[in-house]
Parts: C-alpha cells; sequence; structure tokens
C-alpha cells in the first residue's frame, strides 16, 4: 500500500471521478534553510500516471511549480464501478510510490 497518496475513486454514469492526495515536500530548490542559510536541495514529482483497465487515462509531466502535498482531481470515461485505477508517480531523485484502488 502506498504510504504517500491517499486516492477516492467513484464511478456514476460511465464517467469515474478520480481525487488523490499525495504528501511530497515538492521543493523548487530555490529556497534557503533559515537556521544554514543553505539553499534547500529540489525534490519534486516529475510524472504522474493513472491507469484503468490496462489503459492510461492520465499522464502528467509535473515541475517546481507545483504546491507541496499536491491535490489531483481528474474525471474520465468508460469507467464502471468495481474496475481498478492505479496512480504512481516518480520524483527528480528517483524516489517513486503507486496505489491500486477499486472504483466504488
Amino acid at each position: 500500500m502506498a504510504k504517500s497518496i491517499k486516492l477516492r475513486a467513484k464511478a456514476k454514469d460511465g464517467t469515474a471521478t478520480v481525487k488523490a492526495l499525495i504528501s511530497h515536500p515538492m521543493e523548487t530548490g530555490l529556497r534557503k534553510d533559515k537556521k544554514s542559510g543553505q539553499p534547500i536541495p529540489a525534490e519534486f514529482i516529475q510524472e504522474v500516471v493513472c491507469e484503468s483497465g490496462g489503459k492510461t487515462v492520465l499522464s502528467a509531466q509535473w515541475g517546481s511549480a507545483i504546491s507541496k502535498n499536491p491535490f489531483l482531481s481528474f474525471k474520465f470515461s468508460g469507467a464502471k464501478s468495481g474496475d481498478s485505477i492505479k496512480v504512481s508517480w516518480v520524483d527528480n531523485k528517483g524516489n517513486s510510490d503507486s496505489i491500486d484502488a477499486s472504483i466504488k
């Protein structure tokens, strides 16, 4: 189970609404540590992919301008209750996480 992603997906009339909350610091690399004055290294999500039924339903390329702990919400058609959905991300340091859930 994913430690950094909370996911909810509901289907209605063939359209799924997906909501995901991702816990991630999303550092730009431009801020400095208040105590030491040293720059805080960049750490941000670069790619988010959502799949359902073996098909990619969303692919996003993110950068350092996305806020800390980003919230993602989107809809796609052709879904029904009981279908599976997978959300995954990869950041610029090579860290990644994913979660599989069932659409309600």
